[in-house]
């Protein structure tokens, strides 16, 4: 059987999802289109990679992400890091010939992403950014339907993402609120998410008018250790210093097609987790999702009978995208590490029968551009047209 060989740039949070996901790729989806090989992890200093390769089950550890990139046996770079590294890393394995998979979002500006794009589009790589929540399946199924036209023309699209892991001020000042390292905070770090969605569900954006805030204009300063993501570990009485991007993010949109539509995304909501949802409505029907209950999806289709139209809940399981590599009973219950699972199943794919993979960096260059636009608004007040990416 072939193999994969994989080199991870990264042993944070992300890092620990996309080990899970090579890992148990062959439990999942049997048989694979070829089979993950940890290889190589690089992290910051060699004792931090040497640790992480022993917890992630890599064969090997270096601490220079460059390593990875000159190492012949590598066949995937995959970016796990914060987002001002993955221009610099993404240019270099694309002109090594690797395949790559890169974190959300792409790049910190358009600018930036379209130096990736470019540099991917010289080379002959598969190339994927990491917006794994559209692989959860009930959102796959709601873009199956859509597609279908079960809801007819659609005409607005509304989504959120709210979270409440840094609303208390005394949590620590990670790099997610430095823009130096971030390039912005809730838009570009759980906003694309959305964005990404609304753009699989019902297309390209054409314009937005948008807010952006910064409620929390300090916090503490890290007295050391490995960056943390949370407000577990309150730090009241260290130094504080300057948070430089926005906590919230409020926007509407206007499609190509004429739907319309909002985002918001937040880090301050408190009581909520992991509120990304969605509702699309057309002229045939609605549909709504929640990924706090990611194996539902609720549909709602104007042909039902008056006297029993409604919201229906359908429970995602093996007749539906992905399932067949999943759980075997509807509502068994999926996690987030099944979207990271059936996200490497698809990138292999690609690799191995040498296609296209979605998202691809041209998707993420596009979401920058959304971003760009979006940040703008902010500043001018007024609606921004948001220019298409060169697709040729």
């Amino acid at each position: 059987m072939r193999t994969v060989n994989v080199g991870l740039i990264g042993a944070g949070f992300m890092g620990k999802a996309h080990s899970l996901a090579y890992a148990a790729l062959p439990m999942f989806y049997w048989p694979v289109p070829a089979m993950p090989v940890r290889a190589v992890i690089a992290d910051v200093s060699a004792d931090l990679a040497a640790e992480a390769a022993l917890r992630f089950g890599f064969e090997r550890s270096v601490d220079d992400w460059r390593r990875v990139i000159d190492d012949p046996e590598v066949d995937l770079v995959d970016i796990a890091t914060p987002n001002h590294l993955h221009a610099e890393i993404a240019a270099a394995a694309a002109a090594a010939g690797k395949h790559i998979i890169c974190e959300k979002p792409l790049a910190r500006t358009g600018a930036e992403a379209a130096a990736m794009y470019e540099a991917v589009r010289g080379a002959d790589v598969v190339h994927m950014v990491a917006f794994n929540y559209r692989r959860t399946p009930a959102v796959a199924l709601a873009k199956k339907y859509i597609d279908e036209g079960a809801i007819g023309r659609v005409l607005n699209f509304r989504g959120t993402y709210l979270q409440d892991w840094s609303a208390d001020p005394d949590s620590p000042l990670s790099w997610r609120f430095q823009k130096s390292i971030a390039g912005s905070g809730a838009l570009g770090d759980i906003g694309t998410h959305v964005l990404d969605i609304a753009r699989y569900l019902v297309g390209e954006v054409a314009a937005v008018n948008s807010m952006l805030s910064t409620f929390i204009p300090e916090r503490p300063v890290s007295q050391g250790g490995l960056d943390k993501l949370g407000a577990a570990d309150r730090m009241s009485d260290a130094p504080r210093a300057a948070v430089d991007v926005d906590d919230e993010l409020i926007t509407m949109l206007r499609f190509t097609d004429g739907a319309v539509g909002t985002v918001e995304a937040t880090r301050n909501a408190y009581g909520r987790n992991n509120f990304l949802t969605f509702e699309v409505h057309g002229t045939g029907g609605s549909i709504t999702f929640n990924y706090e209950r990611r194996d539902e999806l609720q549909v709602c289709f104007a042909s039902d009978p008056g006297d029993r139209r409604g919201f229906r809940t359908v429970y995602t399981g093996p007749s539906h995208p992905y399932g067949e590599g999943l759980w075997p009973i509807p509502a068994l219950g999926i996690g987030y590490g099944e979207t990271k699972i059936i996200e490497a199943y698809d990138l292999f794919r690609g690799i191995v029968d040498k296609t296209p993979v979605s998202p691809d960096f041209g998707d993420g260059y596009q979401v920058a551009l959304i971003c760009d636009a979006i940040m703008d608004s902010a500043q001018s007040g007024q609606w921004v047209e948001v220019p298409v990416r060169d697709a040729g």
